[in-house]
C-alpha cells in the first residue's frame, strides 16, 4: 500500500483528457467550456432540446446565486456535488453551496447541500479519489500540491440534473456522480498502473470553523461495509447524521486517523497499534483513507445517508441502491427529472427556455427528504420520530419560500409535495421544545434565522386552495400557537402594542410587517373554517402594519415603545439596529399585500403610489450604503431583486389601476436579473424563491398575496407555456407579437372571452383553459384601471373578489 502524507508528495502529470474508451458512457469529457457551449444557445439544437436537455445546473454558481451543479433526484436528501473551497464562519458567505464557479480546485466531493441560501452548513461525508500518494489535509488553494485538493477545468465538466462528471487533473482521475433520494453513487475511472485510494474527511463542513464538529465515527464492519456518523454544532446546533458506504472492489487495506486528538486524556486506547489495523475510530477530527487493487475497471462508491442511525443508512442503501450499476442509476435519477420538469411545457427563445427550465429545476430541490425509507425521522427535539402517510421533509427557508416557491407547488404539486409539506410543519409544531411552527428548519433542527411565523401562510394558502390532505384543526392550532408564543421575536410587545417596539429589537418594523400579513392568512383561514373568533382576532391583528406607518413621511418607520417614531428617519438606512430586515423602509412600506388600498388611502391616492414606487426604482443609490447587509444584490434604485421584500413590488402598479407600470418594470427586471450563465442570478436563489419568481413572472402572473387565492397578472416572457396540471387538466398561456419591442399587454382573453381584470383565481387555473395575451409597443391605459378590476386587498370595499 501507498504511504498517507500530512506533507508533500510528487505532483503527478497533469492529463488532456482521458481516453474516451475509459468511460463507461457516452459522455464526453473534452466538450468545451462553458462560455463556448454558451455561444451556441441559438442553435437549432436548444431550440429542439428537451426539458431536461434544457436544464443548466451551472447557472447560479458564480458570485451570488449559491447554487450547485451536482447530482441529486427531486427534493432528494443527498445532494452530491463538488466543494471548491470550505472557509471559516466569517469568510464562508460566497461559498455557502461549498461550489463557486470562479475556483480552480476541487477537495471532493461531498453529499449535502443548500441550493442558493444565504447562509450555510452542511457538505457532509466528504470523498476525495487520489491516485499515487496521499495526504490528509487539504492543503491551500494557491498552493494546490500542498494537500489532497485538485485541480480542475471546466472544459472537462459536465452537468445535468441527475449527474455530474469532472476530471481531477492532479490526479488523472474521472469523477461521475448520480444519486437517488437518499444514496450518493459515484464512479472514478482512476488512470492505469496508479495506486488507488479514496480519502473520506470527517472534519470538512461548509461554513466551518475549530469545534464544530462535536462527534464523528467511522467503523469497518465485517462485511466490509463503512458506516458511521457525525454531529456538528454549526447553523442547526446538535445536528445528527448517519451513512453507510460500500465499494464495488474489495478494500486491499485501509488507514484511519484521527488528525485532532483530545488535548487530555480521557480513556484506554481501541484494538489497534497503528491507522492501518484499527477497525473503528471515534473523535472530532477522523479522515480515513480506503486503498484498493489496480484494476481496469471503474471502482463505484455508494453513500446512503440517515438522520437516525447507521443501520437505518445500511436498509436506505438496500432498498434505493442494492447494485452497484451506476449507468441504471443515473437512468433512473434523468427519468425522474425528465416526469417532474414535464410539469411544464415551454415556448420560448433559446434563452429564456434554458433561464426556465433550470428555474423550474430549483424549484424542485427543497424542501427536501429528511425521513429513511421507514418513515423514521429527526424532529425538531432531536429525537426519532416515525412518519405514518406521509414523507417528512426539511430545509425549509420560510422567510423566502412562502412567497411564490411554496404557491407554485401548489400548482405542479398541491397533493403530493404541498401535504408533505404542510404535515411535516404540523409534527414539527408538535415536536418542538417551544411549540410553535419552523422558522429555518433543516433535517429536522431549527436554526432560529430570519423573521416571521411564515409556515403560516404556507399552510393557509394550501388550505384555501382546497388542498386538504392534512388535519386543519391541528393546523390551525399550530398556526395560533405560533402566533401568539410571547417569547418569539418579541410577539409579547406586539400583541400588547400593536407593533415592535425598535428600542428593544433591531428589526422592529420588519417583524411588525411581516406579522401583520401572517396574522391576515391565519384569519382567512379561520374564517373559512368558520372559526369566527380566531378569524376576527388576527384580522385586527392584520392591520398592525398600520401603526408603524407614518403618514406624515409616507414611509413605515420604527416606533419607540411609548408610542412615537423614532427620529431622526432615514428610510434608506440599512443594517444593524435599522428597523429592517436585509433592507430598508424603501422596501418595507409597501409591505402589506393584505391591505395594499389601505395604502394607497394613507398615501391619499393611486397616483401617490405610482410615484413612490418609480421613486423606489428610479432612485440614483450608492451600493455602499449596503455595505453591511447581506443578500443585496440586483440593485435597481432602492428595489433590490436579490432580496425578498422586493419580490411583489413591480406587481403593485395594478393595485393603483395602472398594470401597464407593472409591464413596463417586470421587462426591466427580468433584463437586467436573469441570464442562462453561471453569473445568471444576482442573488441567493434561496431555494427556490428566485427561480420561482421568474418562472410565474414568465406565465404573466404573480402570487403577490398567498391565501388570496389570487394571481395579479403582469406580462407574459414566453411564446406559449402549458401547466400540466396534476388533476388532468392543462392550463395554456399564449402571447401574440411577443418581441422585446412590445412590452406591454393589448388584450387579454381568458377561454375566449375578454378578461377586464388584472388578477387571475387560483380556480381558474386549475379548472384549465387559456389565457392569451396580445402584446403591444403602446401601453393600454384603459385595462384594469376599476377598482373592481384590481387585485385583492382586505379595505377595498368596493370590490367583490
Amino acid at each position: 500500500m501507498s504511504k498517507h502524507l500530512p506533507n508533500n508528495r510528487k505532483q503527478l502529470p497533469l492529463p488532456l483528457c482521458i481516453a474516451a474508451t475509459l468511460l463507461t458512457t457516452a459522455l464526453s469529457i473534452c466538450s468545451p467550456t462553458y462560455a463556448q457551449a454558451n455561444n451556441q444557445t441559438n442553435s437549432q439544437t436548444d431550440k429542439a432540446s428537451t426539458p431536461y436537455e434544457a436544464v443548466d445546473p451551472l447557472i447560479g454558481t458564480g458570485p451570488d446565486g449559491h447554487t450547485f451543479p451536482g447530482a441529486t433526484v427531486p427534493f432528494g436528501m443527498v445532494q452530491l456535488s463538488p466543494d471548491t473551497q470550505i472557509r471559516h464562519f466569517k469568510q464562508s458567505y460566497k461559498w455557502a453551496a461549498g461550489y463557486r464557479y470562479e475556483d480552480t480546485t476541487i477537495l471532493g466531493f461531498s453529499h449535502t447541500h443548500f441550493s442558493g441560501a444565504g447562509h450555510s452548513d452542511l457538505g457532509d461525508m466528504l470523498l476525495q479519489p487520489i491516485s499515487g500518494e496521499v495526504r490528509l489535509d487539504p492543503g491551500d488553494i494557491d498552493h494546490p500540491n500542498s494537500g489532497y485538493r485538485s485541480r480542475f477545468t471546466h472544459k472537462t465538466e459536465t452537468a445535468h440534473p441527475g449527474y455530474y462528471a469532472v476530471t481531477l487533473d492532479d490526479y488523472n482521475i474521472r469523477a461521475e456522480l448520480t444519486a437517488t433520494p437518499r444514496v450518493g453513487v459515484h464512479r472514478y475511472t482512476f488512470p492505469t498502473g496508479q495506486l488507488e485510494h479514496v480519502l473520506m474527511d470527517l472534519r470538512s463542513s461548509i461554513y466551518n470553523y475549530e469545534g464544530k464538529v462535536l462527534w464523528s465515527r467511522i467503523r469497518i464492519r465485517p462485511d466490509g461495509t463503512i458506516t458511521g456518523m457525525r454531529e456538528t454544532r454549526g447553523w442547526a446546533p446538535g445536528r445528527q447524521l448517519y451513512f453507510a458506504m460500500r465499494f464495488s472492489q474489495p478494500l486491499a487495506s485501509h488507514s484511519l486517523y484521527d488528525r485532532e486528538p483530545p488535548v487530555e486524556y480521557h480513556g484506554f486506547a481501541t484494538p489497534g497499534t497503528g491507522s492501518q489495523d484499527k477497525q473503528s475510530i471515534e473523535g472530532r477530527g477522523l479522515v480515513a483513507v480506503f486503498d484498493f487493487a489496480t484494476t481496469s475497471q471503474p471502482l463505484i462508491v455508494k453513500v446512503a445517508l440517515s438522520p437516525t442511525s447507521e443501520d437505518n443508512a445500511i436498509a436506505n442503501m438496500d432498498a434505493e441502491a442494492p447494485t452497484f450499476d451506476f449507468d441504471q442509476i443515473h437512468a433512473a435519477a434523468r427519468a425522474s427529472w425528465e416526469r417532474a420538469l414535464a410539469a411544464i411545457d415551454i415556448h420560448a427563445t433559446p434563452d429564456m427556455r434554458k433561464n426556465l427550465y433550470t428555474a423550474l429545476y430549483h424549484t424542485l430541490l427543497a424542501p427536501s427528504i429528511s425521513m429513511d425509507v421507514d418513515g423514521s425521522y429527526r424532529g425538531p427535539d432531536n429525537q426519532v420520530h416515525k412518519a405514518d402517510g406521509f414523507h417528512f421533509v426539511s430545509s425549509f427557508s420560510l422567510w423566502d419560500t412562502y412567497r411564490a416557491e411554496q404557491p407554485l407547488m401548489t400548482l405542479i404539486e398541491p397533493e403530493s409535495r404541498t401535504v408533505d409539506v404542510v404535515r411535516s410543519l404540523i409534527e414539527s409544531q408538535k415536536e418542538s421544545p417551544f411549540g410553535i411552527l419552523p422558522i429555518w428548519q433543516f433535517q429536522g433542527i431549527e436554526t432560529w434565522c430570519m423573521i416571521g411565523y411564515h409556515a403560516v401562510p404556507e399552510i393557509a394558502d394550501a388550505y384555501m386552495k382546497g388542498i386538504h390532505g392534512f388535519d386543519a384543526k391541528q393546523a390551525l392550532d399550530a398556526m395560533v400557537a405560533s402566533a401568539t408564543y410571547a417569547p418569539y421575536g418579541n410577539l409579547g410587545e406586539y400583541m400588547k402594542l400593536g407593533y415592535v417596539p425598535v428600542d428593544h429589537d433591531g428589526e422592529a418594523a420588519s417583524k411588525t410587517m411581516e406579522y401583520a400579513f401572517d396574522d391576515w392568512t391565519i384569519s382567512r383561514m379561520a374564517a373559512s373554517m368558520g372559526q369566527k373568533d380566531i378569524a376576527a382576532t388576527f384580522a385586527k391583528r392584520a392591520e398592525n402594519w398600520r401603526n408603524v406607518f407614518n403618514p406624515q413621511t409616507g414611509f413605515v418607520q420604527p416606533k419607540l415603545a411609548d408610542g412615537t417614531f423614532r427620529e431622526p428617519f432615514d428610510p434608506a438606512r440599512a443594517g444593524a439596529d435599522s428597523g429592517f430586515t436585509e433592507g430598508n423602509s424603501w422596501q418595507y412600506s409597501w409591505y402589506q399585500p393584505q391591505d395594499e388600498a389601505g395604502l394607497i388611502h394613507l398615501l391619499r391616492g393611486d397616483q401617490q403610489l405610482v410615484a413612490k414606487l418609480d421613486a423606489m426604482f428610479d432612485a440614483k443609490v450608492d451600493p455602499r450604503q449596503y455595505a453591511d447587509v447581506e443578500d443585496i444584490g440586483g440593485l435597481i434604485g432602492q428595489y433590490i431583486h436579490g432580496n425578498e421584500p422586493s419580490h411583489h413590488l413591480a406587481y403593485l402598479y395594478n393595485y393603483a389601476g395602472q398594470p401597464w407600470r407593472t409591464q413596463k418594470r417586470l421587462q426591466q427586471i427580468v433584463d437586467s436579473q436573469y441570464r442562462p450563465a453561471p453569473d445568471g442570478l444576482v442573488g441567493n436563489d434561496d431555494l427556490g424563491q428566485m427561480s420561482a419568481w421568474l418562472l410565474f413572472t414568465s406565465l404573466g402572473f404573480y402570487p403577490v398575496a398567498p391565501a388570496s387565492n389570487e394571481y395579479v397578472i403582469g406580462r407574459p416572457f414566453v411564446e406559449e407555456a402549458t401547466l400540466n396540471l396534476p388533476n388532468g387538466r392543462h392550463f395554456r398561456i399564449t402571447a401574440e407579437h411577443m418581441t422585446p419591442q412590445n412590452p406591454y399587454v393589448s388584450s387579454i382573453t381568458l377561454n375566449g372571452k375578454p378578461l377586464d381584470r388584472s388578477y387571475l383565481r387560483h380556480e381558474e387555473i386549475m379548472q384549465g383553459g387559456e389565457l392569451h395575451f396580445i402584446m403591444g409597443s403602446k401601453p393600454n391605459v384603459t385595462w384594469g384601471t376599476e377598482p373592481s378590476a384590481r387585485p385583492y386587498s382586505m379595505t377595498s370595499a368596493t370590490q367583490t373578489h
